[in-house]
């Protein structure tokens, strides 16, 4: 039996396609272990959306060319969007890494390890390929990421992913509602739908299915209790959309729709492709039609040319907008993107740290108002584990909720109900209601 290791970084795209690569090994045979140093195949999934994500690979990448120096007969693959650009140049730089592949690419990888057993003691299964994978039975994830579609057509001026990813491609709809059909069968009760733009999902088929037309077929698969997806580009959550999330019992009423900024002119130059009048629309439309939604987004401080004035604007609107959730990051220059090329990071790092903080500071105040309002409120919550001798779940608002622990009872991959009993801007506390 050959021992194989998957190191993950980054987006829960990213922890999608890793829990796939695990599928695919594990179903003909190959075994898990819990570090590089015990593996016969080890496989790298790495992000670069941030200079300070690449650098971690850059220093794993250096970790494991020594590795390699000692053990030769070790086999390192390296996907995710660090291998998303010139395989050449790659194989230039890090000529220790055996097999690069693109994100999402499993065949490759499939191809490659037939073509060349890891040892002589490799399984002569033949390994499934993407599209038929079996699946673990013994998997115990109530949670799964399922991938819809890789690639995005945006060109965001600040982002790297559509020159690593490439253009948008979705998979057909008919393959993903079958996979998840499988999932659920072997014990899954919530899955997320992922996409670099979600919103997407379709436009390149044939048959130009709309997300909504995907998450109504979901809907009907017996024993599947929720339907997550992310994340949203603004300009494509349309009516369609926004009325399935709001008739459709299995979709929770949770969306995450990045702003990233607060001024018309930054958004220009990020080439967002709306002005914020319009966000603000599409905001007060979704909360008209969908009450009791909670709404994440993300967003960029200190991008090149960002004035104190620029920066209040973000700030007000999400002080008047009053988000769940707000991912906020300072702005990081990536080589190849048009902002790279076309601006120059003039922000100042302490700058952009302290209208990171504040950002922070905000959200702490406005999240800890919305959670003060579920105080006493039960709630039903999908139970996906325990930490430190509580439980834990998300409700369909994607609210996180711990509650103590029964040594009686496994809750595990169960709806509960839960009475809240005391919240925070970050989490709530709650035990089960009493009959």
């Amino acid at each position: 039996m050959l021992d194989y290791y998957i190191w993950t970084i980054g987006c829960q795209m990213n922890k999608a396609e890793s829990r796939e690569i695990v599928d695919c090994l594990d179903s003909v045979g190959y075994r898990e272990v819990a570090s590089f140093g015990e593996a016969d195949l080890v496989v790298l999934n790495t992000c670069v959306v941030r200079q300070s994500a690449e650098n971690k690979i850059l220093g794993m990448l250096g970790l494991m060319q020594g590795y390699k120096r000692d053990y030769p007969e070790a086999v390192l693959a390296v996907t995710g969007c660090f291998a998303g650009s010139d395989f050449a140049d790659l194989k230039k730089r890090f000529p220790h890494v055996d097999l690069f592949f693109k994100p999402g690419d499993y065949r490759e990888l499939i191809s490659w390890l037939k073509e060349r057993p890891v040892s002589a003691g490799a399984p002569k299964n033949e390994l499934p390929c993407h599209l038929c994978r079996s699946v673990d039975k013994t998997d115990s994830s109530f949670r799964r990421y399922v991938s819809v579609i890789q690639g995005c057509n945006q060109f965001c001026s600040y982002c790297i992913i559509p020159y690593r990813r490439g253009r948008e491609r979705s998979r057909p709809l008919e393959e993903i509602v079958c996979e998840i059909v499988s999932l659920v069968e072997h014990g899954t009760r919530e899955v997320i739908l992922l996409g670099q733009n979600i919103g997407a999902y379709g436009h390149d088929l044939p048959e130009r299915p709309h997300l909504a037309e995907l998450l109504e077929r979901l809907s009907g698969i017996e024993n599947l209790f929720r339907i997550r997806f992310l994340t949203n580009h603004p300009k494509d959550v349309d009516g369609r959309l926004i009325e399935a999330v709001a008739s459709l019992d299995k979709v929770c009423k949770h969306l995450e729709m990045p702003a990233q900024a607060g001024d018309d002119i930054i958004l220009k130059s990020m080439k967002r492709g709306y002005t914020v009048k319009q966000y603000r629309e599409l905001v007060r439309v979704i909360r008209k039609r969908v009450p009791g939604i909670s709404l994440s987004t993300d967003v960029i401080v200190g991008f090149p040319g960002e004035s104190d004035e620029q920066f209040g604007c973000t700030l007000a609107l999400l002080e008047e907008l009053k988000f769940d959730v707000v991912h906020v990051a300072g702005y990081s220059p990536r080589h190849g993107t048009v902002a790279d090329s076309k601006y120059d990071d003039d922000v100042p790092k302490e700058i952009k740290k302290k209208r990171l903080n504040m950002v922070e500071a905000l959200q702490a105040e406005v999240a800890a108002a919305i959670n003060s309002q579920l105080m006493g409120k039960t709630m039903k919550v999908l139970v996906e584990g325990k930490k430190k001798e509580k439980w834990y779940g998300r409700t369909g608002t994607d609210k996180l909720v711990f509650f103590p622990d029964n040594d009686s009872v496994d809750y595990c991959g169960r709806m509960m109900n839960i009475e809240i009993t005391r919240t925070s801007p970050w989490a709530l506390q709650g035990a089960v209601e009493s009959d």
